[in-house]
């Protein structure tokens, strides 16, 4: 009788315990459901975010663009391109304008691009991380997000003023160069650290020295990158009205400017001159001035874009 019971005990305990891993089961299969059904949805929800984020970013530059093109197709002429300003808009130009952009970007990579490139080279294969190099890092970051006008009052009060250089291309350009020249260190740090360690130690081992690893093998990789960050400087100081406007101000330049001393302007103070102003033809004439400044920012785009792939093809062969 005992042994029955007791079998029966034992046979009525391994049901119970198979009905609770059943269910502890089917409680396990509901939470991975619901965990799935979640992720499904924050999937999908977060896919419509960023497709709506992405639509209605280029919803508003299709606006403007198309807006700044109907107003300024009309005033697209030879004018635009060969005259200098004047106080009639049919025969107003920016000429001077064109020029003085061009010579002050030109001027500011000139200066940036290999200051930023020996600057990020020396932080990330010479400083080692030590505590001068730290803070010159920090100092770096913290420095891009100086507002522009801040450069065009150092500028002016240093270059200008107390070195007397007066309001020139060269001024101008120096404050650019300061402005970029953050985005072109950290850019080139961070793609030297992406430099294989391998390359480097295989060129120690051939009896290279520092000096050479650097200048052979950790220079040719990062040209690339270093040009993506000079498309983007340039970019920037095309587009840069602030610090120009504290040192040349708003000056009527009738001359194109024949050295670095001279006196000059820019497209974005030229437009800005014209949209300033009450009549309707100045307006449109600014639209104008806007696609020609667009037109020369991507025509530069292109160029630096086709020489990082060359120079990256050559990286790769």
């Amino acid at each position: 009788m005992n042994v029955g019971k007791k079998y029966k005990d034992n046979g009525s305990s391994s049901s119970r315990d198979v009905q609770m891993i059943e269910l502890e089961g089917s409680v396990e299969k509901g939470r991975i459901r619901r965990k799935s059904r979640y992720a499904i949805i924050s999937e999908y929800g977060l896919q419509t975010y960023l497709l709506i984020s992405v639509c209605v970013s280029v919803m508003v530059l299709t606006v403007l663009l198309v807006n700044v093109v109907l107003n300024g197709v009309e005033r697209l002429s030879p004018n635009l391109l060969f005259n200098y300003a004047s106080s009639n808009v049919d025969e107003a130009g920016m000429r001077a304008a064109i020029l003085g952009s061009l010579y002050t970007v030109a001027l500011a990579i000139a200066i940036a691009l290999p200051l930023g490139i020996a600057t990020g080279l020396y932080l990330n294969e010479y400083g080692g991380g030590n505590l001068v190099s730290k803070i010159v890092y920090a100092t770096l970051t913290n420095l891009a997000g100086v507002p522009s006008v801040i450069f065009g009052l150092v500028a002016l009060s240093f270059l200008s003023y107390t070195l007397g250089l007066g309001r020139s291309i060269i001024v101008g350009s120096i404050a650019l160069a300061f402005l970029v020249l953050p985005l072109i260190t950290v850019t080139t740090i961070e793609s030297a650290r992406m430099v294989p360690s391998t390359h480097r130690l295989a060129a120690y081992a051939l009896g290279a020295r520092k000096y050479q690893v650097v200048f052979k093998v950790v220079l040719p990789q990062i040209i690339p990158t270093a040009l993506t960050s000079s498309i983007l400087a340039l970019s920037r100081a095309m587009g840069e009205a602030a610090p120009i406007l504290v040192i040349s101000g708003l000056i009527f330049v009738r001359r194109d400017p024949l050295s670095i001393f001279d006196e000059f302007t820019v497209m974005p103070l030229q437009i800005y001159n014209w949209v300033s102003r009450p009549q309707q033809a100045f307006i449109e004439l600014s639209a104008a001035g806007i696609i020609i400044l667009l037109l020369i920012l991507l025509t530069l785009n292109f160029i630096a874009i086709y020489l990082r792939n060359r120079l990256q093809s050559r990286v790769v062969e």
